[in-house]
């Protein structure tokens, strides 16, 4: 790991535990909200790909198969989208089109529609608890 990778998560481990556990409620909603944009956005064949649209909360796995990466636990601050289950294996060429369909995308736009209010819940979570915290 690079020196700048090591100070950062040591300054991240020094956060006190009482300020992480009040910021998870809003990473929560966060990523509910963005896989309700995504089933929103994603093209309605099936209705498989909407069901396989799934937030991973803090601690717990995500589904196998799943976009991006595969089976995963979710580290204690931390919220995973993602999309594809066992009967859901195309999602990224729905997402990125084909040389014979186009490209139908729902993940990245949802993201990207999203991103600005979950960085604005984020940071006002983080602030109420770190005042908070800091004044006990």
């Amino acid at each position: 790991m690079s020196a700048a990778l090591d100070r950062l998560l040591k300054r991240l481990e020094a956060i006190p535990k009482e300020v992480r556990d009040a910021v998870k409620p809003a990473l929560i909603k966060s990523g509910n909200e963005l896989v309700d944009r995504m089933k929103a956005l994603a093209p309605e064949v099936t209705g498989d790909l909407k069901k396989s649209l799934h937030a991973t909360l803090p601690g717990e796995t995500t589904p196998a198969y799943s976009q991006p990466g595969g089976s995963r636990k979710a580290k204690d601050n931390e919220v995973l989208v993602t999309v594809g289950d066992e009967k859901v294996r195309y999602s990224h060429l729905v997402e990125y089109g084909t040389t014979k369909t186009h490209a139908k995308p729902f993940f990245w736009p949802a993201y990207r529609l999203t991103r600005k209010r979950i960085k604005t819940r984020l940071k006002r979570a983080i602030t109420k608890a770190v005042r908070e915290g800091w004044e006990k």
